[in-house]
C-alpha cells in the first residue's frame, strides 16, 4: 500500500472522488459539495490556517486503486489547553480493511507527533465543531448538511486501532407539525410576555449588530466548557457567509433582556435536500437543479446549527420562547416538517434537558474519539 500526500490536482480529485465510490450503493448518503470540502483546506477561505496547519493524504493499494483518505490538523489555539498536546484527524474514508485504516491513522499520528502532538481527536474538522464533526454510530439516515455520515464498520476501524470515546454527540428531531408538550408551551408563552424580554429575528441589513450580539452571547454561553476558545469575528463572518445562499432571516432568533443580548438560536434550511442529486460538483446543470429545488420543491427540513444562552440567563426559558417564535413563523408556510437539533454533547446536561422538554425524539449519535500516542 502507498500513502500519497494530497498536493496536486490529481490527488485532490482522488481525495474527493473516493466517497462517491464507497457510498455508491448507500441510498442515505448525500455527497457534500466538493467546493465545501476544498474550502477547509484553503487558507484563503478558512481562517483556522492563520493559527494552525493541516495536511491530507490518499492511500492506494498495490494495484494503484485509491482505498482510503485522511487529513490531520493542528489548531494551536486548542492544542495545548489540556495536559496533552492534541491535534486532530478527519475526513477519514476507507474500505473495510483494518490494515489500510491503521496505515492512515499511523500516517496522521506520525505527522502530528513530528509537530509536537501527543494525542489526536477524530474524526473532527479543521474549523468550528458545527461542521464535519464526530463519527456516526447510530441513526444511519439521510444526513443534514454539515453532519458526518459514515459506514457502520468505521466504528470498528477506529476502536480496533485504539481510539476511545471522548464524548458522544446526540442529535434529536422535532416534528414541526406536532404540538409541543403543554408544559413547554406554557413556560415559553409566559417568558414571551415577561416585562423587559423581547425577541428579534436576524435582519441582514443590520448584520454588524447581530454579529456583535452573537459573539457576546456565544462567548459567554460556552466559556465554562472544557477547551473553550472564544469565537472570532472572522469565524462568525465565515459561518454566515456559508449560510448566505440558503439563509432565512426568520429562522435565526435572538432574545434580549432589558436590551442586553441574552440568547440566540441559529437554524438553517437543510442544504442536503437541495444538493442530493448534484453528485458533489454543481456545474451549470447542478446549479440549475439547486435553484429549482430551492424555489419549487423547497426545503422540508431545518437544522439548528448553534444555540446558546448567557450563563446568567440560563434556566430563564429563553430558548423555549425562541422555539415558539420560530414555530409561529414556520407553521403558516406549510413547508417545513422537521427540525433537527444537532448536536449536543453528552456533557451538556442543560441542553439535553431542553431537547427533552420540546418532546424531541432521538435522531443520530456521533462520537468524538481520542487516541493518546
Amino acid at each position: 500500500m502507498q500513502i500519497i500526500e494530497v498536493n496536486t490536482t490529481a490527488t485532490r480529485k482522488a481525495f474527493l472522488d473516493l466517497p462517491r465510490r464507497l457510498y455508491k450503493n448507500d441510498p442515505n448518503w448525500i455527497c457534500p459539495l466538493n467546493s465545501d470540502i476544498e474550502a477547509v483546506f484553503d487558507p484563503r477561505k478558512n481562517s483556522f490556517h492563520h493559527n494552525g496547519k493541516c495536511i491530507r493524504w490518499i492511500l492506494k493499494d498495490n494495484g494503484g486503486k485509491v482505498i482510503g483518505r485522511i487529513a490531520a490538523f493542528i489548531n494551536n489555539s486548542k492544542a495545548y489547553l489540556t495536559g496533552i498536546p492534541t491535534g486532530g484527524c478527519g475526513f477519514f474514508e476507507c474500505t473495510d480493511n483494518q490494515d489500510a485504516a491503521d496505515l492512515l491513522f499511523d500516517t496522521a499520528k506520525i505527522w502530528l507527533g513530528a509537530n509536537g502532538m501527543k494525542a489526536m481527536d477524530g474524526p473532527i474538522n479543521f474549523g468550528e465543531n458545527d461542521m464535519w464533526w464526530g463519527l456516526l454510530v447510530e441513526g444511519f439516515a439521510a444526513p443534514y448538511y454539515g453532519m458526518n455520515y459514515h459506514l457502520p464498520y468505521y466504528k470498528r476501524l477506529f476502536e480496533r486501532y485504539g481510539f476511545t470515546p471522548l464524548y458522544e454527540q446526540i442529535s434529536n428531531s422535532i416534528d414541526i407539525l406536532k404540538p409541543f408538550p403543554e408544559r413547554f408551551t406554557k413556560i415559553a408563552e409566559w417568558v414571551i410576555k415577561k416585562p423587559g424580554y423581547h425577541f428579534e429575528h436576524l435582519n441582514k441589513k443590520e448584520f454588524e449588530r447581530f454579529a456583535k450580539d452573537f459573539k457576546e452571547i456565544y462567548n459567554d454561553a460556552w466559556k465554562d466548557f472544557e477547551n473553550f476558545i472564544p469565537i472570532s469575528d472572522t469565524s462568525i463572518r465565515e459561518t454566515f457567509e456559508k449560510m448566505k445562499l440558503i439563509m432565512d432571516e426568520r429562522l435565526i432568533w435572538f432574545a434580549y433582556v432589558n436590551g442586553e443580548p441574552a440568547s440566540m438560536i441559529v437554524i438553517v434550511p437543510d442544504v442536503n435536500e437541495l444538493i442530493r442529486n448534484m453528485n458533489c460538483c454543481p456545474g451549470i446543470l447542478g446549479k440549475l437543479k439547486f435553484m429549482f429545488n430551492k424555489w419549487v420543491r423547497k426545503n422540508k427540513r431545518m437544522r439548528a446549527v448553534i444555540m446558546g444562552t448567557k450563563t446568567k440567563f440560563q434556566r430563564h426559558g429563553l430558548e423555549s420562547a425562541m422555539i415558539i417564535k420560530l414555530k409561529e413563523y414556520v407553521l403558516p408556510l406549510q413547508q417545513y416538517k422537521e427540525l433537527e437539533l444537532s448536536w449536543v454533547g453528552d456533557f451538556n446536561t442543560k441542553m439535553i434537558a431542553l431537547h427533552e422538554a420540546t418532546g424531541a425524539t432521538f435522531s443520530k449519535k456521533h462520537i468524538t474519539y481520542r487516541y493518546i500516542f
